[in-house]
């Protein structure tokens, strides 16, 4: 049969959009579906009908058993774009469906369509009771966040110059999220121009931030934009879990992972993103199975999306003000910037904040040309200029190695007077070799200037009182991390000195035993960089997050069930 040029034409755009197209939309057999059918409904839509909208909750994943379904993109500006088309045999959806998150596009019905409906929990039942069938899926579900993500599609368009307000700060945000976005500059986009020009924000108001539904917020904050896309949702908050999850780093994650797999009910929390700190590193060399290294971000993605995949909610960005331990409704409850929570249990898993040395103006610069990460959004802001990095760690220099391949000359700034105490070895070699990283020991930052952003950047020997000034328009900081526990005072929580929360302790004679990761709270846990003693190190967080699940079922099943 001949195949016109058109048909050719389109079949080689799909191929270039979707490089990996048979993993990311392959075809189910008779048999396979048939598998399916006890997971789902039967659902007709007639020609032209939506099986989703884009910014609506998802129904779940569709299995179309007859006719087509037309997938389109659709964004807040009004332009509405041709995605792919799916026929019998293929499923829709991607990996926001597993918790029933708002559609990044539309699905309308090309004709009259049969197919079969999967909603959320009985997606996830079918992933893991069918593992073979269910491997592929998810491996489509995430291709096909990931083509989502590198082709912009689905999610908020950013407008405004690229260093305005928080603009990077909400880039980086969406990206550690792994949420589409794009970018337009209004100096090179008409249609960017033309939303500037009708809404006329000053320039505090910049970034505009035009969501799927047409909403345009002025310069939101991150919570406000998670809001706007339905990031959060308050369907948790009327539950009571086994488990709460304070903080979705390495440790919180595998924590969620564990104890969903093993049945447990599992609420996961954090006030970012998940992956934590470790999930801002370029380059992870010293876990163990990756030989070359892998992202945390990509890490910490998969992570998330197996714990998902067992059944945790991830409550992402919603922080917690305060634990009552009291339990005077025969539970922990947990306030949040959302409303309030229920758990049995609680895992503190909220790792440290960023160190914020005593540094003049540095509150005004903090991202405009102050940042405590180095992402592709920020290096790119630094190429080919000079950037000062402030640190000695392994995070300091991994960072100093990723920003090398983009800026002109990376400065790094170490108080004492060598590297080997604080950092890998494999790392200083690197470092040493790479001929734009200038090593500036015994040396720190005291000042920043600058209008809008940063633009000059005042440092001095700590050998010597001179005191010198450079133009610098991005200054990165790694000096460490302070244990992010405020939100666990007044409720008996111990912590030692520096702030980290003390396990295993005594607390009188011939008392119970105390489980290694149980603090001075029977019920409330600890793992990873937040606990006093622990290996800061990514693979010491994991074997925390999964040892601690032995502890909740057995201080579960001691305690029974709560008097409500």
């Amino acid at each position: 049969m001949a195949v016109d040029e058109t048909t050719i034409d389109r079949l080689s755009a799909t191929a270039y959009a979707f490089p990996r197209h048979e993993q990311t939309f392959p075809t189910l057999t008779a048999h396979e579906i048939e598998r399916m059918r006890r997971f789902g409904e039967p659902r007709a839509y007639q020609d032209g009908e939506a099986l989703f909208e884009t910014g609506k909750p998802g129904p779940g994943m569709f299995v179309v058993l007859s006719g087509n379904v037309s997938i389109t993109q659709r964004d807040g500006l009004g332009h509405v774009a041709p995605i792919i088309d799916q026929g019998p045999g293929q499923f829709l959806a991607e990996i926001g469906q597993l918790s029933g998150r708002p559609a990044l596009v539309d699905g309308h019905a090309d004709g009259v369509v049969e197919a079969l409906l999967l909603p959320p929990d009985r997606l996830r039942a079918l992933l893991v009771a069918e593992a073979d069938l269910g491997e592929r899926i998810m491996r489509a579900l995430i291709l096909r966040r990931v083509s989502l993500i590198q082709g912009g599609a689905g999610g908020p368009v950013l407008i405004g110059p690229a260093s305005v307000g928080n603009m990077a700060s909400l880039q980086n945000f969406l990206a550690r999220n792994g949420q589409p976005h794009h970018f337009l500059d209004p100096e090179t986009d008409k249609d960017a121009a033309d939303l500037v020009a009708r809404y006329s924000p000053t320039r505090a108001e910049l970034p505009l931030v035009v969501c799927p539904n047409g909403t345009v917020l002025r310069n939101p904050s991150e919570t406000a934009l998670a809001m706007a896309l339905g990031m959060i949702g308050n369907s948790a908050h009327e539950k009571l879990y086994d488990v709460a999850v304070v903080g979705s780093g390495p440790a919180g994650l595998a924590t969620a992972v564990y104890a969903a797999s093993e049945g447990l009910s599992v609420a996961v929390f954090d006030s970012r993103a998940f992956g934590g700190q470790a999930g801002a590193s370029m380059r992870i060399e010293n876990y163990l199975g990756f030989p070359t290294g892998i992202s945390g971000q990509a890490l910490a993605g998969r992570a998330f999306n197996q714990a998902q995949k067992f059944g945790a909610e991830m409550l992402i960005p919603v922080s917690i003000k305060s634990l009552d331990c009291t339990k005077a409704s025969g539970a922990f409850v947990l306030d949040t910037a959302c409303g309030t929570l229920r758990a049995k249990s609680v895992v503190v898993a909220s790792g440290a904040r960023y160190r914020r040395p005593e540094i003049d103006n540095l509150d005004a610069f903090e991202g405009r040309g102050v940042w405590y990460w180095a992402s592709p959004i920020e290096a790119r802001l630094c190429a080919n200029q000079d950037v000062v990095l402030v640190g000695g760690g392994n995070s300091a220099g991994q960072a100093a190695v990723y920003l090398s391949a983009h800026a002109r000359r990376v400065n790094m700034m170490i108080r004492g007077g060598g590297l080997g105490a604080s950092m890998s070895r494999y790392l200083i070699e690197r470092i040493e070799a790479t001929p734009n990283i200038e090593l500036m020991f015994n040396t720190e930052v005291i000042g920043l200037d600058g209008a809008e952003t940063l633009q000059r950047v005042r440092w001095r020997s700590r050998l010597a009182p001179d005191e010198f000034t450079t133009d610098i328009r991005n200054l990165f900081l790694f000096v460490g991390a302070d244990p992010a526990t405020g939100w666990l005072e007044g409720c008996g929580v111990q912590v030692d000195r520096g702030g980290f929360v003390m396990t295993g302790v005594q607390t009188g004679e011939g008392a119970r035993a105390v489980p290694l990761l149980e603090t001075t709270v029977p019920g409330v846990f600890a793992v990873g960089d937040v606990r006093s003693g622990s290996v800061k190190r990514v693979g010491g967080a994991i074997g925390e997050g999964a040892q601690v699940v032995a502890a909740l079922h057995g201080y579960l099943a001691d305690a029974g069930s709560p008097t409500l």
